[in-house]
């Protein structure tokens, strides 16, 4: 059995056994997301770009991450590196500051928000790197089931408001997300990177 205290997950075989989770582990998907994340604000400000057709999509994935991270990967960070509870509160009043900025985007902001994002990816890319040297490989893959299913079910609009860890998190922001989800079917709206003309190289 794991040293590594992290959140409640479903009963699984054991890996003595030899049986091994299916799925992507938690950290290889939060730092390819961030890769395209940074990928896709180098396309929005780049020379000769079109910001405005990329704004919808940016914002509904940033709002898809934060949401998936802090229900999943910060608490599993605080659990399993306590010298790091600081720093995972400061990442989720960053977090929020993000979302802020997010709400009614514009061209303008885009340079503070690619700023923002950029400290966000060092800051839990740091996290990341620490989780990964304590956590077993079974439980980063079960980490990571757990944050492609919340990130599917989150929001795809900012809501700074809403509860930013759990238990609260997990039910309010599917929930929002639902509403958004609506929203987004009936304007048509964008939120996906393979929704763009060119979807941006992690």
């Amino acid at each position: 059995m794991s040293a590594v205290p992290l959140p409640p997950l479903p009963p699984a075989p054991t890996p003595e056994g030899g049986y091994r989770p299916g799925g992507r582990n938690i950290a290889d998907i939060v730092d390819r997301e961030h890769r395209q994340l940074l990928a896709l604000l180098d396309q929005l400000t780049g020379p000769g770009a079109t910001p405005q057709e990329g704004l919808p999509v940016l914002t509904a994935a940033l709002s898809r991450h934060l949401s998936a991270e802090e229900q999943y990967l910060l608490p599993a960070v605080r659990a399993a590196l306590p010298g790091a509870a600081e720093r995972v509160d400061a990442e989720i009043n960053a977090d929020a500051s993000l979302l802020n900025t997010l709400k009614g985007l514009t061209d303008d902001a885009l340079t503070e928000v690619a700023e923002r994002v950029r400290q966000h990816v060092e800051g839990v890319g740091t996290l990341v790197t620490e989780l990964r040297a304590v956590a077993t490989e079974e439980e980063l893959i079960r980490l990571g089931n757990r944050l492609e299913i919340a990130e599917e079910a989150a929001p795809t609009r900012p809501h700074p408001g809403t509860p930013a860890t759990p238990p609260w998190n997990r039910i309010v922001e599917p929930a929002v997300g639902v509403v958004d989800k609506m929203l987004d079917a009936v304007t048509r709206r964008p939120t996906y990177l393979a929704d763009l003309p060119e979807s941006p190289r992690d």
